[in-house]
């Protein structure tokens, strides 16, 4: 697993919980680490051992822990590059869904070492949409789906989402546009001194 992912549990937990329940985990994963580096790789494992200790500590289950994880990603004031990549998608959050084919490759642009779930949406209805999230690693669609949380809420739309489980094609989110202009979005400009002042 690239580094990223696991320096991102890592920032999540101690941005949100503090550095005393950060020691908690990974006394309790036991991977032999206190700490990631996102540039190193990882063993698949030692990331679901940390993420199932997370877990345990929280008294949460695993997929909820991930859900919290994307949320964090586009949402937590320490972390603007990853919502500003998002945000180049569109002006409204329909775009923003219709762009997600993409971002595997736009990622891959960015950072070549980085593989993150292929992304297939399928629009069945005017504001009805389901989003399959292929990839090989188990249970992160929910990231996924923490993420377009957040992003709803940047947007101000009014969303209602699900995990429908696993098909051939991967994990499956439904998604239900119910309300694009519910609340006033957080405002974004190009460049993060523009957002920083007016976001």
């Amino acid at each position: 697993m690239h580094g990223l992912i696991n320096r991102s549990i890592q920032c999540f937990t101690r941005d949100t919980y503090g550095e005393q329940v950060w020691a908690q985990v990974m006394e309790r994963a036991d991977t032999g680490y206190v700490g990631f580096e996102a540039m190193l790789s990882y063993e698949d494992d030692v990331s679901y051992q940390v993420l199932d200790a997370l877990a345990l500590v929280l008294s949460r289950t695993r997929q909820e822990v991930m859900e919290d994880i994307g949320t964090y990603l586009v949402s937590h004031e320490k972390i603007g590059a990853v919502r500003r990549l998002l945000r180049f998608s569109g002006v409204t959050f329909a775009d923003f869904l219709h762009s997600l084919d993409e971002l595997h490759e736009r990622v891959r642009l960015a950072v070549p070492e980085l593989i993150v779930p292929q992304l297939t949406l399928k629009e069945h209805a005017s504001g009805r949409f389901s989003l399959h999230s292929a990839w090989e690693h188990p249970d992160f669609g929910y990231v996924v789906m923490g993420l377009l949380r957040g992003m709803a809420d940047d947007y101000g739309a009014l969303v209602f989402m699900d995990h429908q489980g696993v098909t051939k094609y991967g994990e499956v989110i439904s998604i239900e546009v119910v309300e694009a202009d519910f609340a006033e979005g957080r405002s974004f400009m190009l460049g993060s001194d523009a957002e920083a002042a007016h976001g």
